[in-house]
C-alpha cells in the first residue's frame, strides 16, 4: 500500500511513472485515491478549463474494408446510393456547421474501401480519384477554401507519403489505437477480419505522424476484450511516441457501447468504475501536457464522475450532425454540458481542432499555408478568440453568454492574498494569474480593483498633454510598427514627414495655450538625427513654453543620441536634463524578453540596454514610465519576465511613476500583414493585463494607466474597474497608434475625460506628469481651450 501511495504522490506532482510501477496500477484497490491523484495532475497543467470543439461531422464514405464486430458506421455498398459524398454535399454540411458557429470539420471515413469494393473504385473514378485518401485531400481543401472551418481528418492507416499529401489541408488528424492486444485479431475477436486494426500498423501510423509533425488524436476503446494490463501497455506505448515526437495532443478513453445489428450486440459494456479507472490511469501514465478526453454523450448522467477521474476535454460536440460512430447517443446540449461541467468545478471552454499548445507553436506543427490562419484565430494561450474585439478599433466591449458560476480555486486565493500583502510573486504564480478564467478571472479582477481602491481611492487621474511625434522617418525596422517609414516610403497611412523646430515650438506654445501641463516628444530614429538634434528640440520647446513639463525621448532615442555624440548614456542624459528634459516615457520596451525582441524588433535596444537607460535616468533624478506592448507573438511566460524586470528595477531605484499596458494594434503592422503575429490581444487579455500588473507591481508602482486610444472608452472604463487608476493624456495629437490602424480619435478633451470617469462613479483628478494636482488655473485653461489649428 505504501508503494501505491508513493506512486500516486509522484504522479500527482507531475512525475513520470516507470513501466514497472505503472503495471501495479492494474491492481489498485483504491479508485478514489487514484482519481484524486489524477485530478491533481490535470489541474496543475490545465487549471479549471474543460475544453471541447464545436464541430460538424462529414462522413466522406461509410464503406470500409474492415469488419469490426462492434461498428455500425461502416456499411456495404447500396444500389442507388453514392459511395462518397459529392463536393456539393460536403460543402452543404460544412456551411450548415459554419452557420451554427462550428470551427471544426471532422472528416470520417472507412479504411481503404477501394481495396474491397468495386463500388468504391467506381465512386472515386467519378470524382477523378484512385484512392479514398486522394479524394479526402480534395474534400478537405475544398472546405478550407470555401468556409472558415478547420479540417480534422480521421484517415485510418497511412504512409509517410499520405501524411505529406494531407498535412497541407488539415490542422490535425486522428487514429484511435483502440487496443494493442493481438488477441483481438484472432477468430472470434472483435477485430478478426480487420487488417487495419493490426496494432503494429496503427502504432506505426502514429509514429509516422510524429515524424511528419502532425498533431494527432488517439485513444483506447475499452471493454472490447482487452485487460487492464493491456491498457497500461497501450498507454505506455502512446507515451513513448509522444516523448519521442511531442505530437499526441489528446488521448480519448472511450467506453464500448453495444449496438444492435452487430456481432457484439449482446456483449457486456464496461462498468463506470472501469471507465473511471482507465481515465485516471491514463492521466497518471501519460505526459502531463497530453489531454485526456472522454466523450460526454457516451456517459450521460456521469459527467461529474468523469471529471473527478481526471478528464480535461469533452472532444467534438456538434449542433448540426449526429455522432455517426455512436448514432444511438445524442450530443448533449452545450448549455447543459456547461452546467454539468461547472458542477465539477470546471469551466467549459471552446478549443480548435488543433490543441492550444500546438496552435501556439504553429510554425512547427502546421503546413506553412495554415499558420497565419491559426495565428489570427487564437489568443496567447492557443485557444480561439472568444469575440471580435480588436484594440484600437472596437468601441463596444464584448458581451459574453451567461456561464455557470465557478468559485476561484484555493491556489488563486493564495496568490491573491500574497499580492495584496505586497509579496513578490513567483513566475509560476504570475502565469497562473494570466491564465485565469471563469471564477479565477473574476477573483483576479476584483482583487486588483480592491487594491486600486485601497491605494488610490475613487480618484481617476489624467494629464492634459500634447503628443508631438516629430518624424515618422526611422532607420529601424521594427516589425510591429506601422508608424515609421523610410525616406521615400508611402503606404496606406500617409507619407514620410519631418517637423522642424519651428513647428515643434509652435505646437508647444499652442499646447500651453490650451491648458497643457506636459508635452510628450517622441519620433522615429531619423538617419540624420544625432544627440544634438534632441538637445535642440528641448531648447526650442523650453523657449516656446517654459511652463511645460517635457516628457521626452524613448530609451532607444537616448541610446542612439548618446552613441552619435560619443557620450555615455549617463553623460548624455545629464545634458538633456540641463536642456529641459524632465521625465522619460517608458516606450521601446515592447516585451522585455530577448526571444520575442528577436522577432519583433531585432535591431532595437536589447533588454539590458533598455533597463540600463532607465536605471541611469533614475539615478539622475529623472522619473520615467514603464510600458508593455503585448498581444503579437508573445504570451504569459513573456509577460511575466517583463513584469519581473520592471519590478526588480523599481525595487532597486524607485524611479517608475506608472505602468502602462499597451495592447498591440495589429491591422497595419508589417509583421501582422505578413501573417506573423496574432490579431492583437483579446479583450480578456487586455483587461487582465491591467489587473495582473496592479497585483504584481504592488506596492512598488502605485499608478496603473489605461490607454483610451487602445482600449476605447468602454474598454478604458472596464480597465479602471480592474486595477487601473489613471486615464493617461488628452494627447491633442495621436500619430503612432493611428498609423497602426486605430480609430479611437486623436484627442480626448478634458470635458470628455471627466464624463468618462464620472460615468463609472469615480472622481476625475487633473494631474501633472509626476502625479501632483494640476493647478486650478491650468485646469480652467484646459476647459476653455479653443480647437486645435
Amino acid at each position: 500500500m505504501k508503494a501505491f501511495t508513493n506512486i500516486l504522490r509522484l504522479a500527482a506532482s507531475g512525475g513520470r511513472i516507470e513501466g514497472n510501477d505503472a503495471g501495479r496500477l492494474a491492481e489498485t484497490p483504491d479508485l478514489k485515491a487514484l482519481c484524486v491523484a489524477s485530478s491533481a495532475r490535470r489541474d496543475a497543467v490545465f487549471g479549471p478549463v474543460q475544453t471541447y470543439s464545436r464541430k460538424v461531422f462529414i462522413p466522406l464514405t461509410r464503406l470500409c474494408r474492415d469488419v469490426c464486430h462492434y461498428c455500425t458506421f461502416a456499411a456495404p455498398p447500396k444500389r442507388g446510393v453514392s459511395a462518397y459524398l459529392s463536393p456539393d454535399e460536403i460543402l452543404a454540411v460544412a456551411r450548415a456547421g459554419e452557420a451554427a458557429g462550428c470551427r471544426e470539420a471532422l472528416f470520417t471515413l472507412g479504411d481503404k474501401p477501394e481495396l474491397r469494393y468495386a463500388a468504391a473504385r467506381d465512386g472515386l473514378r467519378a470524382f477523378g480519384h484512385v484512392t479514398t485518401l486522394s479524394y479526402l485531400a480534395e474534400a478537405a481543401s475544398l472546405v478550407l477554401r470555401e468556409t472558415s472551418l478547420l479540417p480534422h481528418l480521421n484517415s485510418g492507416i497511412m504512409s509517410s507519403a499520405d501524411f505529406v499529401a494531407l498535412r497541407p489541408v488539415a490542422v490535425s488528424m486522428g487514429l484511435m489505437l483502440e487496443s494493442g492486444s493481438i488477441r483481438l485479431l484472432e477468430k472470434g475477436g472483435p477485430h478478426f477480419g480487420s487488417p487495419d486494426k493490426d496494432p503494429t500498423a496503427r502504432i506505426e501510423t502514429l509514429r509516422l505522424a510524429g515524424m511528419a509533425a502532425v498533431p494527432m488524436t488517439t485513444g483506447l476503446l475499452i471493454g472490447i476484450g482487452e485487460t487492464r494490463a493491456d491498457r497500461i501497455t497501450d498507454l505506455l506505448a502512446i507515451r513513448a511516441l509522444h516523448e519521442e515526437h511531442g505530437h499526441i495532443q489528446e488521448v480519448i478513453i472511450q467506453n464500448f457501447r453495444a449496438k444492435r445489428d452487430t456481432r457484439m450486440a449482446n456483449a457486456p459494456e464496461p462498468a463506470l468504475e472501469e471507465h473511471l479507472w482507465t481515465i485516471a490511469v491514463a492521466r497518471l501514465i501519460l505526459p502531463p501536457d497530453v489531454s485526456v478526453q472522454a466523450p460526454p454523450n457516451l456517459r450521460p448522467g456521469a459527467l461529474s464522475s468523469l471529471i473527478a477521474a481526471g478528464v480535461d476535454d469533452w472532444g467534438g460536440i456538434s449542433p448540426v450532425t449526429p455522432d455517426y460512430i455512436n448514432p444511438e447517443a445524442p450530443w448533449p446540449h452545450l448549455d447543459q454540458l456547461a452546467k454539468e461541467t461547472a458542477a465539477g468545478s470546471r469551466l467549459l471552454t471552446e478549443r480548435l481542432a488543433i490543441g492550444p499548445a500546438f496552435a501556439r507553436d504553429a510554425e512547427r506543427w502546421l503546413d506553412a499555408g495554415l499558420v497565419t490562419r491559426i495565428r489570427r484565430l487564437v489568443d496567447a494561450t492557443g485557444l480561439p478568440r472568444a469575440d471580435e474585439w480588436l484594440p484600437g478599433i472596437s468601441g463596444e466591449i464584448p458581451v459574453y453568454p451567461e456561464l455557470p458560476a465557478i468559485p476561484p480555486r484555493d491556489e488563486t486565493r493564495r496568490i491573491l492574498r500574497h499580492a495584496r500583502d505586497g509579496m513578490a510573486l513567483s513566475e509560476v504564480d504570475m502565469v497562473h494569474l494570466f491564465n485565469a478564467r471563469g471564477g479565477d478571472e473574476a477573483a483576479v479582477i476584483a482583487a486588483a480593483d480592491a487594491l486600486r481602491r485601497e491605494v488610490s481611492g475613487a480618484d481617476v487621474s489624467y494629464v492634459v498633454t500634447r503628443n508631438v511625434n516629430y518624424t515618422n522617418i526611422c532607420a529601424y525596422h521594427c516589425g510591429f510598427c506601422a508608424f515609421s517609414k523610410g525616406r521615400t516610403d508611402e503606404n496606406l497611412r500617409g507619407k514620410p514627414y519631418l517637423l522642424d523646430t519651428v513647428e515643434i515650438s509652435r505646437r508647444a506654445a499652442e499646447a500651453w495655450a490650451r491648458g497643457a501641463t506636459e508635452i510628450c516628444l517622441q519620433g522615429g530614429i531619423h538617419p540624420a538625427y544625432t544627440g544634438q538634434t534632441y538637445l535642440d528640440i528641448l531648447r526650442a520647446v523650453r523657449l516656446a513654453a517654459p511652463g511645460l513639463h517635457i516628457h521626452a525621448f524613448s530609451p532607444l532615442e537616448i541610446y542612439q543620441g548618446a552613441m552619435t555624440l560619443g557620450l555615455g548614456v549617463g553623460t548624455f542624459l545629464a545634458e538633456l536634463k540641463m536642456a529641459g528634459l524632465a521625465s522619460l516615457p517608458g516606450t521601446a520596451a515592447e516585451i522585455l524578453d530577448a526571444p520575442v525582441r528577436a522577432i519583433i524588433c531585432p535591431d532595437k535596444v536589447s533588454v539590458e540596454e533598455w533597463l540600463d537607460v532607465m536605471r541611469t535616468a533614475h539615478g539622475l533624478g529623472l522619473r520615467t514610465t514603464a510600458t508593455i506592448m503585448f498581444g503579437h507573438v508573445d504570451g504569459p511566460a513573456n509577460w511575466v519576465r517583463h513584469l519581473h524586470h520592471i519590478r526588480d528595477l523599481q525595487t532597486e531605484t524607485g524611479g517608475f511613476m506608472e505602468f502602462v499596458p499597451l495592447p498591440f494594434v495589429a491591422q497595419e503592422a508589417p509583421l501582422y500583414r505578413k501573417g506573423r503575429t496574432r490579431s492583437g490581444p483579446t479583450y480578456r487579455e487586455s483587461v487582465l493585463m491591467h489587473a495582473v500588473a496592479r497585483l504584481v507591481l504592488h506596492p512598488l508602482i502605485t499608478n496603473i494607466q489605461t490607454s483610451w486610444v487602445k482600449m476605447g472608452v468602454a474598454g478604458a472604463q472596464a480597465c479602471l474597474n480592474a486595477g487601473a487608476n489613471d486615464l493617461g493624456g488628452t494627447l491633442m495629437n495621436e500619430s503612432i497608434t493611428r498609423a497602426a490602424g486605430a480609430t479611437h480619435g486623436q484627442e480626448m478633451p478634458p470635458q470628455r475625460m471627466q464624463t468618462l470617469i464620472q460615468a463609472i462613479g469615480r472622481i476625475p483628478r487633473p494631474r501633472t506628469t509626476l502625479y501632483g494636482d494640476a493647478s486650478a488655473k491650468r485646469v480652467a485653461t484646459s476647459f476653455a481651450a479653443a480647437p486645435l489649428e
